[in-house]
């Protein structure tokens, strides 16, 4: 029986689930040349060998109306305050170990403005100080790139897309929650018996993360690329379940972050997520990419660090 190998995308517009799962199997196939395995990536992911699945539940979003972005949803209580509290989270990270004075007076200014001393301002005041402070974050050094934002806006976009998974709301006809409709994409491209390495990004890692508490079968291989987990005021609270431990199923876990990478701030999981019953904890690396833009996925995975362990867990699995 081949191993499967699934990869679980993050925040962002629809996509081509087809063309971006090309997209991450030429970036892990780079990364592994570059970690002498390029005979054995070739091999493996050439749909042979490993069964090569992508879990894709873009559509799944509301949008508020943006065209091509899914139904129109209204807004919920608290939204804006919970986007308040991941803007805090994010800069909060960052301002623990800034890289030079320069960033450190951005993110102070940009902290003052998301949370000013006073009092609140009448309706909307919360609104308002995202967006102010978001735009104020845009004065940091290639943020516009490094997240891959054109705009404030489009960054709020893509993180409310993860409080939304958080919210747990969104009933369908069905009476289904987005974040289980979300989960079951995810459960369907698992293996039910047999070995399955998961990859997965961004918001994709904590849909990974929940998902595989409910998974049976054998899980050699965990990969997390620019994990929000470690947010420990916006994200790891609303996680589920709790205490936040390593999946049981999940026999190793590889965390990679990028310092540049705004959404996780540099944070390393082992801080924040307590080991399984068999010690499995995540090890994390952080992995430095060449350019501005180090968010996406195909960054990461084209690194020897996180391409080259990959390939070694699905040549292992392959064998057994």
């Amino acid at each position: 029986m081949r191993p499967r190998l699934v990869f679980v995308h993050g925040v962002g517009k629809p996509r081509d689930a087809e063309a971006v799962l090309e997209e991450w199997l030429r970036a892990v196939s780079d990364g592994a040349r570059a970690a002498g395995h390029s005979r054995t990536a070739a091999e493996l992911l050439d749909g042979k060998a490993v069964d090569v699945r992508f879990a894709y539940y873009g559509d799944l979003f509301p949008a508020h109306g943006v065209p091509g972005r899914g139904p129109a949803a209204p807004a919920e209580p608290h939204e804006d305050e919970e986007l308040l509290e991941m803007l805090l989270d994010a800069v909060d990270e960052r301002l623990a170990v800034p890289q030079d004075d320069a960033e450190e007076q951005v993110l102070r200014l940009a902290r003052n403005k998301l949370a000013p001393t006073g009092e609140p301002q009448g309706a909307g005041d919360v609104l308002r100080r995202v967006l102010v402070g978001a735009n104020a974050l845009f004065t940091l050094r290639g943020l516009r790139t490094l997240g891959g934002w054109v705009s404030a806006a489009a960054m709020l976009g893509d993180l409310r897309q993860v409080r939304w998974y958080l919210a747990r709301k969104h009933i369908d006809e069905a009476g289904l929650s987005i974040d289980e409709r979300i989960r079951a994409r995810v459960t369907a491209e698992l293996d039910p018996t047999g070995p399955t390495v998961v990859v997965a990004h961004s918001l994709g890692t904590v849909v990974a993360f929940e998902t595989l508490h409910r998974h049976s079968a054998e899980v050699p291989l965990l990969v997390t690329l620019g994990s929000p987990i470690g947010m420990r005021t916006a994200v790891q609270p609303r996680m589920r379940p709790q205490p936040v431990r390593t999946p049981a199923v999940v026999s190793r876990w590889l965390n990679f972050w990028d310092r540049d990478d705004f959404v996780t701030g540099g944070t390393d999981l082992e801080r924040c997520v307590a080991p399984s019953a068999s010690l499995v904890a995540p090890v994390s690396t952080r992995v430095d990419s060449d350019g501005l833009y180090v968010h996406p996925a195909a960054k990461y995975l084209a690194q020897p660090a996180v391409a080259g362990p990959l390939v070694e867990a699905l040549d292992s699995a392959a064998v057994v």
